[in-house]
């Protein structure tokens, strides 16, 4: 019995996987989100090229202090972004340590970190330019 390998398939995948553009956020306010190509309204949202969807804080045992982990902004991280995007709230209440920015420096990714409407503005601005990029954004305080 002879066995083909899976490369070409996997080759497939990660061409497609790079391909992908990143989704615009559509609108923002306190609490809602909205993503384009998507019908969810999110509180906190991820986002990468290709996708998005709710970012549910219980998942990593995320509070607003230490505040975002590591953990996540992993799922991002593993989309091939180049550039990822933290919105800290609306009133930048959402901490972010100095262990997931090295994290995402060790990984060779760009880092930015702003209050919300900011983020929102600097992600738009980054799909616009076609840059692949991600984002983790906390739509409340």
């Amino acid at each position: 019995m002879r066995v083909e390998p899976s490369w070409p398939n996997q080759l497939l995948k990660i061409s497609v996987k790079f391909l992908m553009t990143s989704p615009e956020i559509a609108s923002l306010s306190w609490g809602q989100m909205k993503v384009k190509g998507s019908n969810t309204t999110y509180k906190d949202c991820k986002v990468w090229p290709g996708g998005s969807r709710t970012w549910d804080w219980r998942e990593t045992g995320t509070e607003h202090s230490p505040g975002v982990q590591p953990a996540d902004v992993k799922e991002v991280v593993e989309k091939g972004v180049q550039t990822l995007v933290i919105g800290r709230g609306m009133s930048e209440a959402l901490k972010v340590p100095s262990s997931t920015v090295e994290y995402l420096k060790k990984h060779g990714i760009d880092v930015r970190v702003l209050q919300t409407e900011q983020a929102v503005k600097e992600y738009n601005a980054l799909v616009a330019q076609g840059v692949r990029v991600g984002g983790v954004f906390h739509s409340t305080c």
